[in-house]
């Protein structure tokens, strides 16, 4: 090339659009890091800050079962003669704390036991405070395990514990009981999420 060669305007141009071009990429590539960056924070607040924290939390201190074969007296509520009938059932009580984390009160519903039986799952209600009483005179076997009652439903106070024992009466064998895979309780509240506690101590048998 000779040293007289001056370079054309369309080759200036050219070798400007280069370096123009280089900036600009570096550009596009600096506003993409911080464009996922934000993004990334903003989904974090937003999960953060869409988490709602539990309207009650609760402990299963101890659970005991007593598995009994029950017949009929024969006779009716009138005391009129009638077949005898035989049921296999299992009495289940649970030792129960329970809080109100939120700042209203809480409306309980019911309490489920859950037995996993492996091929089905049975969900069973607890009992009120008065059929409390009757399962002790029926079964004076378990007078042990009588204590102040849970009632199912019932109205929790912002920041109020509740403690006590509830009981249900779950129609199965003792086999049935014995092959079953797991237990949890579920405390179900009106208008707000249930509860779902496993206790975390073995099932005393009586």
């Amino acid at each position: 090339m000779s040293l007289l060669h001056q370079d054309s305007p369309e080759e200036i141009d050219d070798a400007a659009r280069g370096e123009e071009f280089t900036r600009g990429s570096s550009h596009v590539l600096l506003a993409g890091l911080i464009a996922a960056v934000l993004v990334s924070v903003a989904i974090g607040l937003y999960m953060w800050l869409g988490q709602t924290p539990p309207v009650a939390s609760g402990e299963i201190v101890q659970v005991w079962a007593h598995a009994g074969h029950v017949v009929s007296s024969g006779f009716d509520a009138n005391g009129a003669p009638m077949a005898k009938e035989s049921v296999d059932q299992v009495l289940i009580f649970a030792h129960v704390k329970l809080r109100n984390e939120s700042k209203n009160p809480l409306q309980m519903e019911n309490i489920l036991a859950n037995a996993n039986l492996g091929n089905v799952i049975l969900s069973v209600s607890a009992g009120s405070a008065a059929q409390y009483e009757e399962v002790f005179l029926a079964y004076p076997e378990v007078a042990a395990m009588r204590s102040n009652v849970l009632r199912p439903q019932m109205t929790i106070a912002p920041g109020q514990n509740v403690e006590g024992t509830a009981f249900w009466v779950v129609r199965m064998t003792k086999q049935e009981w014995e092959a079953r895979k797991d237990l949890s309780f579920t405390f179900k509240f009106q208008y707000q999420p249930s509860l779902v506690l496993t206790p975390h101590t073995a099932i005393t048998e009586q």
